[in-house]
């Protein structure tokens, strides 16, 4: 139970370490929207569950698929995302 909570911890870090505020887009809509630089070995649903809490992370995968305009729940490293308004405060 330790290692899994330790583990979960260092998932929140890793993605929490990426998440940068966007000032623009050309996107409509999404200006101001915090976005996430997808690394080596990471997974939406990775991302997603580190991102939620109390929630459903097959939710929050299918709303940041949506968001961002995917077919599927495959990411690429150095893809950027945007993440949906609420789920994490970025400072």
């Amino acid at each position: 139970m330790v290692v899994l909570l330790a583990l979960f911890s260092l998932a929140v870090l890793r993605v929490g370490g990426r998440i940068d505020m966007v000032a623009a887009d050309e996107r409509a809509g999404l200006e101001g929207l915090p976005r996430i630089t997808v690394h080596a070995d990471d997974t939406l649903w990775e991302i997603a569950d580190a991102l939620t809490k109390e929630a459903d992370t097959g939710s929050t995968v299918r709303r940041i698929m949506d968001l961002n305009g995917l077919s599927g729940s495959e990411v690429r490293p150095g893809a950027r995302l945007y993440l949906p308004e609420g789920l994490v405060s970025v400072r």
